[in-house]
């Protein structure tokens, strides 16, 4: 006999499965956690199975329920798809964009750029997917992607933004606790803040042939926007994007003729959504303002 599944059980399994709880579910769906109890218990009910085991931890996936989530992502991330899709006629230019990107260029450089376009057209819905982790557009996790490396796969379409300069930076305040280092091995007697468990960060140090390591750095977080908070308060000396540090005037170039680094970043969308208006207007507007914010220059 074939099971007809209410989606809205399926949304209520993936987010107890994801936060642990009937609580935590309740509050990413915007419903009440008696609610989300009933969908667990009907969804359980249907396949004659438990999904969920109450442990000290919270709610722990069963074996059979491990087994499913793959296919319930795959069920959300195209449901979140069809939403969009559907938002509105691909040939006008209003209904929702998801553009994926890191947590510090989505905090630090997405609402500047975006806020003429969205101002200029009240019908746009833009979504923000802030991850360190690439978004996969084949599966349509989102419409628009902000990578550090070119992608490979023949279906998507990506614009070479140029290259994002980076150094080293301190705020003037620990500058003038501390002095300013003068050649990089000073920097060994310095507060140096850097990434935690990140292994493209944790490979890069590899060109210090062991100078540097991974306890050189007393704050450590893989969060790029924590590391530029840290850096903002004037706890220490972090690498920054040059483009970034250039929006506060207190952040201060470090070893500027000496230490510096560049990424390639490529704009990249699906070929499939070329012809879809709002897509195609939001990627042509960052990929003319992300280069020019790349390139502002910090106060010497």
């Amino acid at each position: 006999m074939t099971l007809c599944i209410d989606w809205a059980l399926w949304r209520s399994f993936l987010a107890v499965a994801e936060a642990g709880s009937l609580s935590g579910a309740a509050r990413r769906l915007s419903l009440t956690q008696p609610t989300v109890g009933r969908h667990i218990e009907q969804l359980e009910g249907a396949f004659g199975q438990k999904f969920f085991l109450r442990s000290p931890q919270g709610l722990m996936p069963t074996e059979e329920a491990l087994a499913l989530l793959p296919q319930a992502r795959a069920m959300a991330m195209a449901a979140d798809s069809l939403e969009r899709q559907a938002s509105a006629p691909a040939e006008e230019a209003r209904g929702i964009v998801r553009i994926a990107a890191s947590h510090v260029v989505g905090v630090e450089l997405l609402p500047e750029a975006l806020a003429p376009l969205v101002d200029a057209h009240p019908g746009l819905e833009t979504e923000l997917a802030l991850s360190n982790e690439n978004s996969d557009l084949l599966r349509h996790e989102a419409d628009i992607a902000l990578r550090m490396a070119r992608p490979t796969q023949g279906s998507l379409i990506a614009r070479y933004l140029g290259e994002v300069p980076l150094g080293l930076f301190a705020h003037r305040s620990y500058l003038l606790r501390h002095g300013s280092p003068q050649e990089p091995g000073d920097l060994r007697g310095h507060l140096l803040i850097g990434a935690d468990r990140d292994p493209a960060f944790l490979a890069a140090l590899e060109a210090f042939g062991g100078a540097m390591t991974r306890r050189s750095f007393r704050l450590r977080c893989d969060s790029e926007a924590a590391q530029l908070a840290a850096l903002r308060e004037g706890i220490g000396i972090a690498i920054c994007q040059r483009g970034i540090a250039a929006r506060d005037p207190d952040l201060v170039p470090v070893l500027a003729g000496q230490v510096s680094f560049r990424l390639g970043c490529w704009l990249v969308m699906h070929d499939d959504l070329r012809a879809v208006r709002r897509i195609r207007m939001v990627y042509d507007h960052l990929g003319k303002c992300l280069p020019r914010m790349f390139k502002r220059q910090p106060v010497p």
